[in-house]
């Protein structure tokens, strides 16, 4: 049975004295990545870290959690990455809700309700180990062959999903999404992105293909140039936040070693792909990854053209615009994007539904509304999903509203997205207040920020007299 370990192992093989990854501890080898790795991988197991178990990892945008992640999948346990940018109780709710039995982190955990591991300085820095309640015996999946992966992300009802990964469907989409990506040894990426959401076709691919990692923490434009002048870095996978930076910064920087930029997380505007070109003659590819499917669209060819599409379908996938029954509709009408290809999920974890009860006639229904042209080139008009989206940071309106409602004052709430010229979106709030009561906005905002983490944190409140409900009691969304 395939483990993604061993993709670490096979290029630790090829390439053992070849850069894998430089960040704010220096740079370590693929040789070095995997045997500290392997390390991990059998302390873990000396503290009963075995198959069947969960492990949730906290780590920063290093190499221990790259590390971690391949340690712990080759346990044959399950990983699900957490942000340390999440609150405690955001965390401890995570963990919660994903059903893990373990809790690894680069930084101390004594403060979150864990019982504490011995702890093993296995490598460089000490690895901070906690055990949940959950019994060894209650597996964290039980309807997946083989589980990989668990990562929460949003449903068109704005609701969280445990979307469960398996080993094979990883290998899938990781080998699918390459197809167009085309990376290979000799390229290195600059890495601005939080780790914790996006793992699988980019840290696991371009451990695969033998892609150097130059870890960005700090993403002003400057160290982004500097990264990428020092490393000969040739492949930029960012936000568009980051891109507008770069595309705004007033010196003059050559950069021939970048070969290819592209922008995710969220929709980037005409007008930045225009001026990023200008400066650095370079063009800007949209891409659409989706945590159930991976990469199945890039706009690799006609980003000078129509810099505002998502692209073409990458040969592994097929795409469609669907009506509400499901049906494929011709070029130029909106409807459903719908999807079907290699390395789907493998099912939601809770409640429990493999992907074949997820899917309609094949297809896996994105929440995104879209529109062909004539040459099948996908060009996006809006979303159908509540999920905010600040910078590649998913926020989930539920979240804001259950603290919100809390504070004093506040009768009722609604959080959605704003669009924001720097990060893409960011949370916009309606409130009702008790009849004269005074609420103060930056009280608010400080009592959110206790509670939140800050990209979820509202940055705009507006007063309004009602919020519309559906007829079961719950806030009205845009697409219900």
């Amino acid at each position: 049975m395939y483990n993604v370990f061993d993709i670490l192992k096979t290029s630790a093989e090829k390439w053992p004295e070849q850069l894998a990854v430089s960040d704010v501890y220096g740079t370590i080898t693929f040789g070095e990545l995997y045997a500290q790795a392997d390390i991990l991988r059998t302390q873990l197991v000396d503290l009963g870290v075995t198959p069947g178990t969960g492990v949730a990892i906290i780590f920063g945008n290093n190499r221990y959690f790259i590390i971690s992640l391949f340690a712990v999948v080759g346990c044959g346990a399950v990983v699900m990455p957490v942000s340390p940018q999440l609150k405690d109780k955001e965390i401890i709710n995570a963990i919660d809700e994903g059903a893990m039995h373990f809790v690894v982190s680069d930084k101390s955990i004594a403060h979150l309700p864990y019982a504490p591991l011995q702890e093993y300085d296995v490598l460089p820095i000490t690895i901070n180990g906690g055990r949940t309640e959950r019994a060894l015996t209650q597996k964290t999946v039980d309807i997946v062959d083989n589980p990989a992966f668990i990562r929460f992300t949003s449903g068109t009802t704005g609701k969280s999903k445990g979307v469960v990964i398996s080993h094979r469907s990883v290998v899938e989409r990781v080998e699918a999404a390459n197809e167009g990506l085309c990376l290979n040894e000799n390229d290195r990426v600059i890495w601005v992105l939080p780790m914790a959401y996006h793992f699988v076709v980019s840290i696991v691919l371009y451990v695969k293909y033998g892609v150097g990692i130059i870890v960005n923490d700090v993403f002003l434009a400057d160290d982004i140039l500097r990264s990428i002048t020092t490393y000969n870095g040739t492949f930029l996978y960012a936000a568009p936040m980051h891109i507008k930076l770069l595309a705004a910064y007033k010196e003059q920087v050559q950069i021939p070693s970048l070969k290819k930029v592209i922008s995710t997380t969220t929709s980037i505007s005409e007008e930045v792909c225009r001026d990023f070109k200008a400066k650095y003659n370079l063009p800007v590819s949209q891409a659409y990854g989706i945590i159930e499917i991976g990469l199945p669209i890039i706009n690799l060819t006609k980003s000078d053209e129509h810099p505002e599409a998502l692209g073409y379908a990458l040969p592994a996938y097929q795409v469609g615009i669907l009506s509400d029954t499901f049906e494929e509709l011709p070029s130029g009408e909106p409807g459903k994007l719908g999807i079907k290809g290699p390395g789907m999920f493998d099912a939601y974890l809770s409640p429990a539904r493999l992907r074949e009860e997820v899917l309609c006639n094949g297809w896996f229904l994105t929440g995104d509304l879209a529109f062909k042209q004539p040459d099948g080139l996908i060009v996006l008009q809006g979303r159908e999903k509540n999920m905010i989206n600040v910078s590649g940071n998913k926020v989930f309106p539920n979240e804001v509203e259950d603290v919100v409602n809390n504070f004093p004052g506040v009768v009722q709430s609604r959080a959605y997205s704003k669009t924001h010229k720097l990060m893409g979106e960011v949370v916009a709030l309606d409130i009702i207040t008790e009849n004269g009561v005074e609420v103060d906005d930056e009280a608010l905002i400080s009592y959110c920020k206790q509670y939140l983490a800050n990209f979820k944190v509202p940055q705009f409140i507006y007063r309004v007299q009602e919020i519309v409900m559906t007829g079961s009691g719950k806030v009205k969304r845009s697409e219900d």
